[in-house]
């Protein structure tokens, strides 16, 4: 198998990162792996795509730090032909590079491309290309989402704080990671039309119920073609505490801390009431942020942490994910174009 991932940028990976993990995982499963980053593609005038990608060498690495430093080795870049791939995956988070717009939809474009020649791109790019916005998560069934605002209107925006009791959270449309996330309560109130205009300067304004039981944390939970991803009857799952100090976040770039969690027959559940939208949008692997029995956001872009399931559980959930892709590329020899991308990344 020829396997792709996209990131932002090759460069600046890290030997932690989740893509790295599978990326090492598809090499050391004998596949030709390859990295690229966003800013790597080129549409050529006959109407071929190339990129710049990157690779590590034909051998079998222990340690993710050294096949990460084979593989940011400058004379490892070579021009590639994308539609010779297999398979390519998006790892590129749009939050990471906010501040370039053409960034934002570089690799679900391109993804988009590179699925009309043949290529099994997952997560599925045209879906994608809708989720840059979190007006994404409002398509999954109310009953399993915070109550939400989207406005930019600030005297809704305030009324709807009041409906709530005072108490709400409140982040930019676009981005994650943290990143711009307020949370209002009384005590922050006469700071409230402030904090509006602020993040409204940026486009729209997401408003949502606050969920006491974030106090102690979010749970990460991985889910692949629509079900939980799981390996020896270990889920990749855990719940990410808050940081320090008054920060209410729990996300990892947030200062958050991983902890073991037992998976509940309530969490099984939000699975089940979200699988029937991810298989239809092709969202091959994601990851839920749960906290108590509502979803905070669900991660199609490049969600993290399978770093802290290996660490908690002694678990290595990266090459199931990519036995999941090879299974794929087995089906697609079989039935070649009756299976669609999408369909194809969630069977």
């Amino acid at each position: 198998m020829k396997i792709a991932f996209v990131v932002n940028d090759v460069a600046t990976e890290e030997s932690y990162y989740t893509t790295t993990r599978l990326a090492m995982a598809a090499s050391n499963a004998g596949h030709e792996t390859w990295l690229m980053g966003m800013g790597d593609f080129g549409y050529e005038p006959d109407g071929s795509l190339r990129a710049r990608a990157r690779a590590g060498a034909s051998k079998r690495y222990r340690s993710h730090e050294r096949y990460l430093e084979d593989v940011q080795l400058p004379e490892t870049e070579q021009q590639v032909e994308l539609h010779t791939f297999d398979v390519v995956m998006l790892r590129a988070d749009p939050a990471d590079d906010s501040g370039a717009a053409w960034a934002n939809n570089a690799s679900v474009a391109f993804g988009d491309l590179m699925s009309s020649c043949g290529v099994l791109v997952v997560n599925d790019p045209t879906t994608l290309a809708k989720a840059l916005s979190k007006a994404y998560f409002q398509h999954f069934p109310e009953s399993v989402r915070p109550r939400t605002l989207i406005s930019r209107d600030q005297p809704r925006i305030s009324e709807f704080v009041d409906e709530l009791g005072g108490k709400a959270v409140l982040k930019p449309l676009q981005g994650s990671g943290g990143s711009g996330v307020f949370m209002v309560n009384r005590k922050e109130r006469p700071n409230l039309n402030q904090i509006i205009e602020t993040l409204s300067k940026d486009g729209y304004v997401v408003a949502q119920e606050y969920l006491p039981q974030a106090k102690d944390g979010d749970v990460r939970m991985f889910v692949m073609n629509g079900e939980p991803l799981e390996v020896d009857g270990a889920v990749a799952a855990f719940r990410r505490t808050r940081g320090g100090g008054e920060d209410f976040r729990s996300n990892m770039s947030a200062g958050g801390k991983a902890v073991a969690v037992d998976v509940t027959d309530e969490m099984r559940g939000l699975v089940e009431a979200v699988r029937p939208k991810l298989v239809a949008d092709g969202m091959f692997l994601v990851g839920l942020d749960i906290v108590g029995d509502k979803l905070m956001e669900v991660n199609v872009f490049s969600p993290g942490g399978l770093g802290s399931c290996l660490s908690l559980y002694d678990v290595d959930f990266a090459p199931a994910i990519i036995r999941s892709l090879e299974r794929k590329i087995t089906m697609r020899s079989h039935y070649g174009p009756q299976l669609d991308n999408i369909s194809l990344a969630t069977l």
